[in-house]
């Protein structure tokens, strides 16, 4: 079994972010995923939409019960973490780090695997090579498509030119990106990309606690790829 435990992590700019610790306990010893040295940081949805960290929640319990520890926050501006959501997510790209950093000093984590949730991939993707840590990186639902780059465009190259493992999971009925969309955008993407598809399964269905232990499942799978 995991324990849950709660923090707050000072960010850039005197901000403090509300967070939760999953950890994976003792009795997980015998977990053939466990790593004591590798913890996983969960990216939330877009905070001006309403994403918080509870959302992860399913996802974490379901890696700690497995034997990874993973971390969970509210960004800036979302519940009882301080500061102001912006529109594109640059600032939060700064939230993602800090937490990082605060998981390498604080729980021993000398390997980083970041997971962001729809627009938290694209904020997740732009903090993947500030933090040598991180080993490794999965997208759930990425917005890719043209709409949605209005707002995250400037995010996409951060993450596709990262030398860096990625996996990329997305339903096939995404209403963000399409199937080609995801396609295009990795065709020339650096280092080892990978994708999973859902087949008939759309952006925030994929996003619902219907899809953790799947998502849990995918995660470990990379995890031991790594």
């Amino acid at each position: 079994m995991s324990s849950r435990e709660s923090c707050t992590i000072e960010s850039a700019g005197g901000v403090n972010l509300d967070a939760r610790v999953y950890r994976a306990v003792a009795g997980d010893s015998n977990s053939e995923h466990r790593n004591d040295e590798l913890v996983a940081v969960l990216v939330h949805p877009y905070s001006v939409l309403g994403g918080f960290q509870g959302l992860m929640k399913g996802i974490a319990s379901g890696l700690a019960d497995s034997g990874v520890t993973a971390v969970t926050f509210n960004m800036r501006g979302v519940g009882k973490s301080t500061g102001r959501a912006s529109l594109t997510g640059f600032s939060e790209v700064d939230d993602v780090v800090s937490v990082c950093k605060w998981a390498s000093q604080n729980l021993s984590a000398r390997r980083i695997l970041l997971v962001g949730s729809s627009a938290g991939a694209p904020i997740a993707g732009s903090a993947v090579d500030k933090i040598e840590e991180v080993i490794g990186y999965v997208s759930l639902g990425y917005p890719f498509g043209l709409t949605a780059s209005i707002l995250f465009g400037r995010h996409h190259k951060n993450v596709l030119q990262s030398p860096k493992p990625k996996l990329f999971v997305m339903g096939t009925r995404d209403g963000f990106t399409s199937v080609k969309q995801l396609e295009n955008k990795l065709k020339n993407a650096a280092g080892r990309n990978q994708t999973h598809l859902i087949e008939g399964v759309s952006h925030f269905q994929m996003e619902g606690p219907a899809y953790d232990e799947q998502m849990v499942n995918l995660i470990l799978e990379f995890i031991s790829s790594l």
